[in-house]
């Protein structure tokens, strides 16, 4: 093994470098993964931006490997490793906890007081090896390739479990905002589920994956018809649930709008300031509204159960597989859209 591993730096100001990094050697409790896929999220726009969307702002730009969605194998264990062995096919939980806390205990390690982001405050997959404290490393079930196993340490494992609080069901008439990685994990899941499937976005390509994927309806939302397209589907009642993947002020007043009475909205796509109106909106129509954000460990096994049982094939969402030597075009890609899922390939 090489003493030196290559990795991806985003110094900030839209700048992408692949480097030579020393190869990571695994502490106490910890484990070495020789990483054989890492997928780029929406939220890593921000690290190439140089302003991190999470994590501790004091982090310097660049100073941290990037990429919090990695699978790979076991190849390397720290003192006291005694969960993972060498060999074993993993999937990296994005998030690491102090495991003392009433959050970590029951599995809402996003929630610890100490949290810490991969990708974001410690070295994240964006690079052949990465370190990850073992209670971290989560099984991957042979059936499921690698790179179906970077999409479920974000995308489907927060759909998962965002559905599963939703209810959603057969007897559900379920909109989905959005069709980008997140979406379109929310289109297969809800498939899933049983429901009948309404998926709205702007751009055509996203709306043909979402029928790939099982949606019985596509509604392009831009010509401002979006409300009266669900309407007119619905009978005049409305969504049963109305998930927002969009993460824009459209895109969450769509859900509450479109949401019937007595409905359910969730918000998953990261937004920092809209305006609503709550008592016509959400009040008076009695709606239970959450926000969904990662998912707690104990949901995974429930998950990957769940995928497999309903074959669903999370790397049918991704739109471009490339090498990390194609790291700068990657990222410029997805940031100006002519990719939806970019997930970094290795021998």
């Amino acid at each position: 093994m090489s003493a030196t591993m290559k990795a991806v730096r985003l110094p900030g100001g839209g700048v992408v470098e692949v480097i030579e990094r020393p190869i990571p050697r695994p502490a106490a409790g910890e484990v070495l993964v020789k990483v054989r896929a890492s997928a780029i999220c929406a939220s890593d726009l921000s690290l190439l931006a140089g302003d991190a969307l999470v994590g501790d702002a004091s982090n310097v730009p660049g100073a941290i490997t990037p990429g919090h969605e990695p699978a790979g194998e076991v190849v390397g264990l720290g003192p006291g490793v005694d969960r993972v062995a060498v060999g074993d096919r993993v999937v990296v939980h994005l998030s690491i906890g102090c495991m003392r806390c009433a959050y970590c205990r029951s599995g809402y390690i996003q929630q610890c007081p100490e949290w810490k982001c991969v990708g974001f405050d410690v070295d994240g997959g964006d690079a052949e090896y990465i370190v990850a404290p073992q209670e971290a490393c989560l099984p991957l079930p042979d059936d499921l390739s690698y790179t179906s196993g970077a999409l479920l340490v974000d995308n489907f494992g927060t759909q998962f479990h965002t559905q599963q609080r939703l209810g959603i069901s057969g007897a559900d008439v379920v909109g989905i905002i959005g069709i980008g990685p997140m979406g379109a994990a929310a289109v297969a899941t809800a498939k899933g589920r049983g429901a009948t499937v309404i998926a709205l976005d702007m751009f055509a390509h996203r709306l043909d994956l979402a029928t790939e994927l099982g949606a019985d309806l596509t509604v392009d939302v831009s010509d401002g018809g979006a409300l009266e397209a669900i309407m007119s589907a619905t009978g005049g009642h409305g969504l049963e649930v109305a998930i927002d993947c969009s993460g824009n002020a459209a895109g969450e007043n769509l859900a509450l709008d479109s949401a019937k009475k007595l409905g359910r909205v969730a918000f998953v796509g990261e937004c920092s300031n809209v305006t609503i109106n709550p008592s016509e909106q959400m009040i008076r129509k009695e709606l239970e509204v959450i926000g969904a954000w990662v998912f707690p460990v104990q949901d995974y096994f429930a998950m990957t159960r769940f995928l497999l049982r309903k074959n669903i094939v999370p790397e049918s969402t991704v739109s471009h597989r490339m090498s990390i030597d194609e790291a700068p075009e990657a990222f410029d890609s997805v940031a100006n859209r002519r990719a939806d899922k970019v997930v970094f390939t290795f021998d």
